[in-house]
């Protein structure tokens, strides 16, 4: 026998055509707004044309340096060279290694004043005649939670700062990077207080580790890694590494810093690498190396602790984040 079973839908629950098809319209449209803003955020490369900035050369005569990581498997170049920070590029982390393909970085000078007693302006030139350039494989570590391993090229900072001699007022040394919006308009689009600025107390600036930087990889650094000349900082999270630097002064009390000014109760003055006290929005206990699946545990001071931890002796690193 064949019972008729009473429709579960009747013609009231049928959605009226109209109404189903400005739902759809109003997904395509956004669809369409998404592509079209995606779209308008790499204009400016289409429009670019061929690339016209400076260009990493090769670099000859380095020396193997005691301050370097051993054991640790390098990151491949072509990973870190196209996932960047630098936000006067862009805020995404593809956005620096297409924007700044058009970045002139000579000739190129970095004054160095303040409490010193012998200011001067150095030119690149002289800058990478110094000291002998030593290669340095240090840890990397983004307070995002990602991390790398690179072969640095550079010396301590404590060369050049030797080169002023700093007077007995001089405290801390502050850091300033390159900044033209005409060069770098994708920077006001970013939120932050430019030019960059960074800052480090002086025992920390004067410390072995901390380097003035002028390449990687075995070439003069790329654009989009703050060429011609930044920091390398390697106990501290990577935001305190400034690229692209013009100015350095040394100063009687802490400077202002870019990241500590737009939001100071998530970017602290030191920033060393402490896996026990968390980013406010996430927790610092592990990282992810890039071109790794799997997360590790994040060493404290990044793995230097022999060679900084002395410094903050005494201090509570939960409140001088």
């Amino acid at each position: 026998m064949l019972i008729q079973k009473k429709p579960d839908l009747t013609y009231a629950d049928i959605t009226p055509k109209a109404l189903y098809m400005g739902r759809r319209n109003f997904l395509l449209g956004l669809l369409a707004t998404t592509a079209v803003v995606a779209g308008w955020k790499r204009l400016p490369r289409y429009f670019a044309g061929r690339a016209t900035g400076s260009v990493p050369v090769k670099l000859g005569g380095l020396v193997n340096s005691q301050y370097t990581t051993t054991g640790e498997t390098v990151t491949p170049g072509g990973d870190v060279i196209t996932y960047n920070n630098f936000y006067e590029f862009g805020a995404d982390k593809s956005d620096p290694s297409q924007n700044a393909k058009n970045f002139v970085t000579s000739p190129w000078s970095v004054s160095v004043e303040g409490e010193v007693a012998k200011p001067r302006k150095f030119s690149m030139d002289e800058i990478m005649k110094l000291a002998p350039l030593e290669q340095r494989v240090y840890r990397h570590r983004c307070v995002e939670g990602w991390s790398m391993v690179v072969p640095w090229i550079g010396y301590s900072f404590s060369t050049i700062a030797k080169l002023v001699e700093p007077t007995p007022k001089a405290r801390y040394v502050a850091f300033e990077s390159f900044y033209d919006p005409g060069v770098m308009p994708w920077g006001s689009q970013t939120g932050i207080r430019l030019p960059y600025m960074e800052g480090l107390r002086l025992d920390e600036a004067m410390n072995p580790l901390a380097l003035l930087c002028v390449g990687m990889y075995g070439e003069t650094l790329p654009n989009q890694d703050g060429a011609p000349v930044r920091m390398v900082i390697p106990w501290k999270y990577g935001f305190k590494s400034i690229k692209s630097l013009v100015k350095i002064r040394f100063v009687k009390g802490e400077p202002l810093t870019t990241w500590s000014l737009y939001a100071p109760t998530e970017y602290g003055f030191y920033a060393n690498v402490n896996p026990n006290v968390d980013h406010p929005r996430w927790s610092q206990a592990k990282e992810r190396r890039l071109g790794e699946f799997f997360k590790r545990p994040t060493l404290m001071f990044n793995g230097y602790g022999d060679y900084v931890a002395s410094m903050y002796a005494g201090m509570n690193l939960r409140n001088n984040f």
